[in-house]
């Protein structure tokens, strides 16, 4: 398995398996090389998004999980979890931990759990903080190596939400979903990109229109043919040196209407959207 390393003088290219649900992990490990891909993030597999099931199903133990993802040249860059730090409750907790055996033993360095909330209130963000507080005491009490990443999914998408958290956990990391902070929190990458740099190694792209589809007031499209401001972040990226993860993340899990992957990719790719030289 290929190195991830934040601090390389390259982006890396990703995408979510929320896009190839139906796969097994060796087919989404091919998608991605097929199409020059370097790494996956794992949300779904076999059409499940119960991963610790489907890797005790498919490989049995954790050593054999890695001893597979060892031969393969496209990395997995991080597991996606279920769990919100706003409601977590003591079995979303234990559902979590059970992720540790696999991270730990793949070399998965980031475990992507949701921040939750709909307010951004201090009640919520105390909740947050608490929550992040509980993780950091097991992981240094067991020597974890995989981390906590937070995606900014639900209260972290709303205006002003990312400083006021960071206030109180500066250093957490996190996924920055640049869509969700657009479209749902009506800001600017640019100006957002300014307040989570320091904290986030890892994006999420894709791209919309503002005509309304079936289960959003927007809906989906492919890369580079939506109003999603690509050239904007992307020249912001480059101008700050980034170097972490960027990440597809098309959600054809929830959205069935969506084309295959292996199309949103392409597309991405004939655009440049998401490509430059030195990525």
């Amino acid at each position: 398995m290929i190195a991830l390393d934040s601090h390389a003088p390259r982006i890396t290219s990703a995408f979510s398996t929320l896009g190839c649900a139906e796969l097994e992990l060796v087919e989404a490990l091919e998608l991605a090389a097929n199409h020059g891909i370097d790494a996956i993030e794992i949300r779904a597999l076999g059409s499940t998004i119960d991963l610790v099931a489907y890797f005790t199903d498919r490989f049995g133990s954790p050593a054999s999980l890695a001893k597979v993802l060892e031969g393969s040249a496209v990395g997995v860059c991080a597991f996606n979890t279920s769990l919100r730090l706003v409601g977590a409750t003591a079995r979303a907790k234990e559902e979590f931990l059970r992720y540790l055996p696999w991270a730990e033993a793949a070399g998965v360095r980031s475990l992507r759990v949701f921040d939750g909330g709909e307010t951004a209130d201090e009640g919520e963000l105390a909740e947050a903080l608490a929550t992040l507080q509980w993780w950091r005491e097991i992981a240094v009490r067991e020597g974890f190596l995989a981390d906590m990443v937070i995606e900014t999914h639900d209260f972290l998408a709303l205006p002003d939400a990312i400083p006021r958290f960071l206030e109180i956990a500066p250093d957490c990391a996190l996924i920055w979903d640049t869509h969700h902070t657009w479209r749902k929190g009506g800001q600017d990458p640019v100006e957002t990109w300014k307040q989570v740099r320091r904290n986030t190694h890892h994006l999420h792209v894709k791209d919309s229109v503002s005509r309304p589809g079936p289960r959003l007031p927007y809906s989906y499209v492919q890369p580079g043919t939506g109003e999603f401001p690509m050239a904007a972040l992307r020249s912001v990226l480059d101008a700050d040196g980034y170097s972490g993860i960027v990440s597809l993340e098309w959600e054809r899990l929830w959205h069935k209407d969506l084309s295959h992957l292996g199309l949103a990719l392409e597309s991405a790719k004939r655009s440049g959207w998401w490509s430059r030289p030195k990525w």
